[in-house]
């Protein structure tokens, strides 16, 4: 019985290490996924950013163009 017992236990205790080691990682991947959220956020508004400017610039090309 007490084989049985330690076995049980043995087993128990490796359990808990794997939720462990399971929570970290699941901690980790949040921290990545909300670091790489940020990431996308700050390109969009980049490249939004720059979309306006080539929209400005091909603007001002056409009114050069309409008034030579």
């Amino acid at each position: 019985m007490y084989s049985l017992e330690a076995e049980l236990e043995k087993k128990l205790d490796q359990l808990i290490l794997i939720c462990a080691r399971l929570d970290r990682e699941n901690k980790e991947l949040k921290e990545r996924e909300s670091n790489w959220l940020h990431e996308r956020t700050r390109l969009v508004e980049k490249n939004e950013l720059a979309r306006s400017r080539v929209e400005a610039m091909i603007g001002r090309l056409k009114n050069l163009e309409t008034e030579s």
